[in-house]
């Protein structure tokens, strides 16, 4: 993203970009930059910004729109939601002449037309057949974010904030893995810590004040009972947190967490990974920058849980993640979190 980011900050616009992916936070992120670099104001950029929709018009229409002069400045946007089910015409003779007219088109763009093309996840088989065969050169990915504490890391790092270790944990622990999610989390909190003088830091209890979780029942101490092996401590702070956040969303936080944090340990039982330095150990369990801090803690927990242990753990928790996506059935969520901390301290 990085690299498509610099192109239209430094003034030089594409004719076409192709964004697809589910990532739809950074796909309007990109667009918005595009739209700054292309109009002086906002009163422009909203005479001369098209938005349309792919069900509701064929690639035919897309090119006659696209091709049309723009009225009050030299360029105009052109974006397509939905591209991925862009309209089609009646008969295959009349679809594949709008094809041809569409890569005619991108082959030599309107120089007065930004056009945006916003798709949702495709395929990679379906890349290869048109229309999108055609955008090869314009197109850019935004995946599901597989390392939402990098993410938010660089995130903050961005507006020139800092977290902390023990903040950075609390963070992914507690937010959702989006990029909007965390765009907007990361927003917040530093609109609370900006008045405060000093290092740019962002501490574990700014985390926490912000998401507004009890400093006393939260994930950490969560974490530190299971690995004492407490099930009356356990299923206490996890009823405290299902309290605080609401029954189904925190439980749901709660099987996130401890999903990534039995899959660490079990990266960790395998003799060859923890005989390995401590920055490559870091980079199997996913964990970056100052987390690293926390992989001697990991090490201690390993003493705590066999590797039968990680694994029924592991299922047990996929198994009421099921259950809370309506593919297993449940009396309620204090029965399902009880009953998982059962499994994972039987």
């Amino acid at each position: 993203m990085d690299a498509l980011k610099k192109t239209p900050l430094a003034g030089t616009v594409s004719p076409v970009y192709f964004l697809y992916g589910p990532e739809s936070h950074l796909k309007e992120e990109m667009t918005d930059m595009i739209k700054s670099a292309l109009f002086p104001s906002e009163s422009d950029a909203a005479a001369n910004t098209h938005i349309l929709y792919g069900p509701e018009l064929t690639l035919g229409e897309l090119v006659s729109k696209a091709s049309e002069y723009p009225m009050f400045t030299p360029k105009q946007l052109i974006i397509v939601r939905q591209f991925e089910k862009i309209k089609k015409p009646a008969t295959k003779e009349l679809l594949k002449q709008h094809e041809e007219k569409f890569s005619r088109y991108m082959q030599n763009p309107a120089e007065f037309t930004i056009l945006v093309l916003d798709a949702d996840q495709i395929e990679k088989k379906e890349q290869e057949k048109t229309p999108y065969s055609t955008l090869k050169m314009y197109r850019k990915e935004f995946p599901v974010i597989k390392s939402p504490d990098l993410f938010a890391s660089e995130r903050a790092k961005a507006s020139g904030w800092e977290f902390e270790p023990d903040a950075l944990k609390a963070f992914s622990a507690y937010i959702q893995p989006s990029s909007r999610e965390i765009c907007h989390e990361i927003e917040k909190i530093i609109m609370y810590v900006s008045a405060r003088a000093g290092v740019k830091r962002i501490t574990a209890a700014d985390v926490l004040d912000c998401v507004g979780i009890s400093r006393t029942y939260n994930v950490f101490e969560l974490e530190k009972a299971l690995a004492a092996r407490n099930l009356r401590l356990c299923s206490g702070i996890s009823l405290m947190i299902m309290d605080q956040e609401g029954q189904k969303e925190g439980l749901g936080n709660i099987v996130r967490y401890l999903t990534t944090f039995y899959i660490r340990l079990w990266k960790l039982s395998l003799p060859e990974v923890r005989q390995l330095p401590q920055a490559e150990i870091a980079k199997i369990l996913g964990m970056y920058g100052k987390q690293e801090y926390f992989i001697k803690n990991y090490l201690t927990y390993t003493r705590s849980f066999s590797i039968s242990d990680t694994e029924q753990a592991i299922i047990a928790l996929k198994e009421t993640d099921a259950a809370l996506k309506g593919l297993l059935p449940y009396p309620d969520e204090k029965f399902l979190l009880l009953k998982l901390m059962q499994k994972l301290l039987g």
